[in-house]
């Protein structure tokens, strides 16, 4: 099993606290362990996170091992110098600081034939059970909105049934009125009708009246003549 290593001396971080993050990474696959790196906390995560890449670049350019098949074999952290400062502290006196340093290790290797069959194996059915598991949830999208689409057409269709109910109600009541007004117009044509009748009649007396005293004046006024 070919191992291929990165590794990053003097860094200024304690070991211990190094341990911390490599603990977390050490027996994963490089993606698993990329995907832990990128949401941990800690503080020596992200340097963690570039001697990862180091050491996969170098198994891929050295041993010809493509990333897929790698797995973190291990990881440690080895104390390296530590500086020592000083700071002032009461009555003239002063406090030892020590400023620790680190040495890096992170060893990728290859997979074994035999682990490698077992999880190509393991993804080819989980890629067939999501696959399987999307296909039902797509069937189940398209029968939900094909029932939404035929209640939203039985919606409308109800909808235009009570809204041509409510049209042709409108229409009747239209009708009624405007026949009302004809009534009202035609009995109004037949009092006018009358009243020009009744009218003209008086008028007629009328004339008839003045002719009749006309024609009674006309034998006086011959005798005053005469």
């Amino acid at each position: 099993m070919p191992e291929t290593a990165a590794r990053l001396r003097h860094h200024r971080t304690s070991p211990t606290k190094v341990r911390q993050v490599l603990r977390l990474i050490v027996g994963k696959n490089v993606a698993d362990a990329r995907e832990t790196l990128r949401f941990c906390e800690r503080g020596p995560a992200e340097t963690v996170m570039k001697l990862l890449d180091s050491a996969v670049a170098n198994a891929e350019h050295n041993d010809n091992v493509p990333e897929e098949e790698l797995f973190v074999a291990r990881a440690f952290a080895d104390e390296g110098p530590t500086m020592k400062r000083w700071r002032p502290r009461a009555r003239g006196r002063g406090t030892r600081i020590r400023k620790r340093t680190s040495h890096i290790t992170v060893i990728v290797a290859r997979y074994e034939d035999d682990e490698l069959d077992r999880r190509r194996q393991r993804e080819a059915a989980d890629t067939q059970a999501q696959r399987a598991s999307r296909r039902r949830r797509v069937q189940a999208s398209q029968r939900k909105a094909e029932r939404e689409a035929e209640r939203e057409a039985a919606r409308e269709a109800e909808h235009d049934h009570d809204h041509d109910e409510h049209d042709h109600d409108h229409e009747v009541v239209v009708d009624d009125v405007v026949l009302d007004d004809a009534d009202s117009v035609v009995e109004s044509d037949v009092v006018e009708a009358d009243d020009v009748e009744a009218e003209a009649a008086e008028i007629e007396t009328e004339d008839a009246a003045v002719e009749g005293d006309d024609t009674e004046d006309a034998p006086d006024g011959d005798e005053e003549t005469k």
